[in-house]
């Protein structure tokens, strides 16, 4: 069962939903949307303007089971179905025209290593097949001013990159399971900001969490409060996913723990196969998401560079 809070103001203005718990073991979204709901049921914050949804636990399974899935990733695949085969497909079917009927989504996650929040954002303008985008500039806007210190742009480059390294074809079929909840989003129309937080059980990640949310409604002017000015709005480092690497076997292990953002040196031995042969960095850059417990076959880290793309806050 999901647990949905709605909140519309008598005046017109945007659609913002704000999803927690993709993942079952990412607490820090739901802890952050249940202050914010809080605030909003006492009456102590109030729209000004536009929709509010609010989505604790996107994936209840996996809540109740304090672990990343249920019975696979919901951000994958995640277009409904007519047959659905599994629990996340059907929450998917669930999810989909809720986030169809919004403008902006905010999307709250943590992750596994050690290492400070961050956004991540879609593609820019392009008319291209792999994901057609027009709303780079908004959706850049609320990125920044979410108040991390990094935006990281190229998940879905970077996914059909993945596949065709494991000498799979890229095809529409094989892309579809890159989608995830801000794909879908930027698909009909909307725009999205997947929100890192930090790490798991980082208990600062619920203020960023709760931070992000108000910083979202202050921005969209769905709140009293006045946004920033734009010589205000930091400007965050800005990185491009370059590459990832697969876990091949069991025995394949980092040659330290890394944390996410670390930084690297073409060649530098990033961890070991299985025969010990070395994994190095495929260039001068930053670790991101480094996840020494990744099953077989399976994303073990990615590397990313600084980008060539500028974000520049404007009124």
């Amino acid at each position: 069962m999901l647990r949905v809070h709605g909140f519309s103001s008598i005046e017109p203005g945007p659609r913002l939903i704000v999803l927690g718990g993709v993942h079952g073991d990412e607490t820090c979204g739901t802890q952050g949307i249940e202050r914010v709901l809080a605030e909003l049921d006492s009456g102590a914050h109030q729209l000004s303007r536009g929709q509010l949804t609010l989505l604790p636990v996107a994936n209840p399974l996996a809540r109740q089971r304090m672990q990343r899935e249920g019975e696979r990733n919901l951000n994958r695949s995640f277009k409904p179905g007519s047959a659905p085969a599994d629990y996340e497909s059907r929450i998917t079917n669930l999810l989909c025209p809720l986030l169809a009927a919004h403008d902006v989504l905010l999307d709250l996650h943590s992750f596994q290593s050690a290492g400070d929040a961050f956004a991540m954002i879609g593609p820019r303008d392009n008319t291209g097949t792999l994901e057609p985008f027009a709303r780079a500039f908004e959706e850049g806007q609320l990125a920044l001013q979410l108040g991390t210190s990094r935006i990281v742009e190229g998940w879905l480059d970077i996914y059909a990159g993945g596949i065709a390294q494991r000498g799979q074809s890229v095809t529409e079929e094989a892309m579809a399971f890159g989608w995830g909840t801000n794909e879908y989003m930027r698909s009909k129309g909307g725009y999205g900001v997947t929100l890192e937080c930090g790490q798991h059980k980082d208990p600062n990640a619920i203020d960023v969490a709760y931070r992000a949310i108000h910083a979202a409604l202050r921005h969209l002017g769905m709140t009293a409060t006045p946004a920033p000015s734009p010589e205000t709005v930091s400007s965050p480092q800005l990185l491009r996913l370059m590459s990832v690497t697969d876990r091949h076997a069991e025995a394949d292990h980092f040659v330290r723990e890394w944390a996410t953002f670390d930084r690297v040196w073409r060649g530098e031995p990033v961890g070991l196969r299985a025969d010990g042969a070395p994994v190095p960095a495929p260039g001068d850059g930053f670790i991101i998401f480094p996840n020494a417990r990744a099953q077989v076959g399976t994303e073990w880290f990615y590397f990313a560079v600084e980008s060539d793309r500028r974000l520049v806050a404007w009124p």
